[in-house]
């Protein structure tokens, strides 16, 4: 297995620091507002990679942290009058149930920034005896870049002055201008924590070294083997992450770091700032969720990934095709049995996730079982095949997992499904009565709906027809 190194900026072979555990963290969400489509893309990312992980023997132990500290979230709790543990847990709920709807897999441990306070203090306490960090006399705690030799060795950059970011604004008291917040005295009546170092709030970039330290390290020379996220983590956050961690143990941050391209829509990246930011929640009424995320995967996740409806529809045409399939083998039982097209699909994917040749291989492996099912449609051998090429692309690539009737009902509302419903259940009523006038009128009633319908040993099935 290869992936692309950020860092070295090269594709490199995966050796994990320990073959029984590999560990992978993730930035996550900072809670304020619906997830986007960034948010999709990233998380849609890094759960493929997990999956790959596990296709390939190892066991990878996911973090994904949820930001509920923030300088958003206080603006937003004060601008809505609501306390700000409702807003985030409000939120932190949405974000699962959009998470959930496309396919991602809820990570091994997702710690809140206001459960990992005491691991922040230790983290600071350690870079003030080594003498990285330093107080100000407003109570602030700054972490000293100059202190750091290895300073930018992330990010291979100058540091420019609009790019320094904390989490609430300097005081003014910093020794450098490169020197950014591990905790910020604040004193405005807004919300606070008690800590060592006096009332504050942590710095952005305290909470993720200090997580990683208290869940995932070990005593190896990285405390982890991957850390993810996207391009625009890279500096100053990642950077600064891995500064912290270097010197505050005796270890590196992370082995290998892999960062995800923007999301523009119609050519344009994704920004509130310019009002086209596409919650998933709103995707999520028009599509169903394998169809974003068979779209938003379709792309290799280093590059940029310009969301169109053009090209959302085409996928969902490619998604339909092995649907249709599975709704060919329907009813039949599926076993295990390993294939040349699956070999081919681990190795496209461990390639440092190379989707182009993965979907490529799908699309030829639906078309070649479509064919030769045409020829023989008895050929037993090919449908438990194909039934078991289809499982395991529902395992490596997270598509496919629906059963294929209810996957082509997306679209109409529960009223009229249970509409629909009750029609069919009627229609088998007077089929088991023999009465196959009514049975006929129900047909053909249902059909006016623009539903097909279809009789298998396991029921009778339904599907809106576009």
């Amino acid at each position: 297995m290869v992936i692309y190194d950020s860092v070295s900026r090269k594709k490199r072979e995966f050796i994990p620091l320990s073959p029984e555990r590999v560990t992978l963290y993730v930035c996550g969400p900072t809670v304020y507002d619906d997830a986007h489509l960034g948010h999709a893309k990233s998380a849609l990312v890094f759960d493929l990679l997990r999956r790959v992980l596990s296709a390939n023997g190892y066991n990878p132990v996911f973090a994904r942290n949820i930001t509920d500290i923030d300088d958003k979230i206080i603006k937003k709790a004060m601008e809505e009058d609501i306390d700000i543990t409702t807003l985030t847990d409000t939120f932190t709920s949405a974000y699962h149930r959009d998470m959930d709807a496309i396919g991602v897999q809820r990570p091994t441990i997702e710690p809140k920034a206001t459960e990992s306070l005491e691991a922040m203090f230790e983290l600071i306490d350690h870079l003030l005896k080594k003498g990285h960090a330093y107080k100000s006399t407003a109570g602030d705690v700054y972490f000293d870049t100059k202190s750091d030799s290895s300073y930018l060795s992330i990010s291979h950059r100058h540091q420019e002055d609009e790019d320094r970011q904390s989490r609430v604004e300097s005081s003014g008291e910093k020794r450098d201008a490169a020197d950014f917040a591990l905790w910020k005295s604040v004193n405005d009546g807004s919300l606070t924590f008690e800590s060592p170092y006096g009332p504050g709030r942590p710095g952005w970039h305290t909470e993720c070294s200090a997580m990683i330290e208290k869940h995932l390290a070990g005593d190896k020379a990285y405390a982890i083997d991957i850390h993810g996220g996207g391009a625009d983590l890279l500096f100053p956050h990642h950077e600064n992450e891995a500064a912290q961690t270097r010197c505050a143990s005796d270890h590196e941050l992370a082995n290998y770091w892999m960062h995800n391209g923007f999301v523009n829509i119609d050519g344009e990246k994704m920004s509130k700032s310019l009002g086209n930011s596409f919650f998933i929640k709103d995707a999520l009424k028009a599509y169903d969720g394998e169809v974003l995320r068979h779209y938003l995967l379709s792309t290799h996740y280093r590059s940029n990934f310009n969301f169109n409806e053009e090209d959302l529809l085409a996928s969902k045409k490619r998604l339909d095709r092995l649907y249709r399939l599975k709704k060919r083998l329907f009813g039949q039982a599926v076993k295990v049995e390993s294939s040349e097209f699956q070999t081919k699909l681990l190795e496209a994917l461990s390639d440092d996730m190379n989707v182009s040749v993965a979907y490529a291989l799908v699309d030829a492996m639906i078309a070649g079982a479509n064919e030769g099912l045409d020829e023989n449609p008895k050929d037993k051998v090919l449908k438990r095949r194909t039934l078991a090429d289809l499982a395991y692309i529902e395992i490596l690539l997270g598509f496919g997992t629906k059963n294929p009737f209810e996957y082509f009902q997306f679209g109409l509302d529960e009223i009229s499904k249970g509409k629909i419903d009750n029609l069919v259940a009627k229609r088998t009523e007077a089929k088991k009565a023999k009465d196959y006038a009514a049975s006929d009128a129900l047909r053909d009633e249902i059909i006016s709906m623009g539903i097909a319908i279809m009789d298998t040993p396991q029921g009778t099935f339904w599907e809106r027809v576009e």
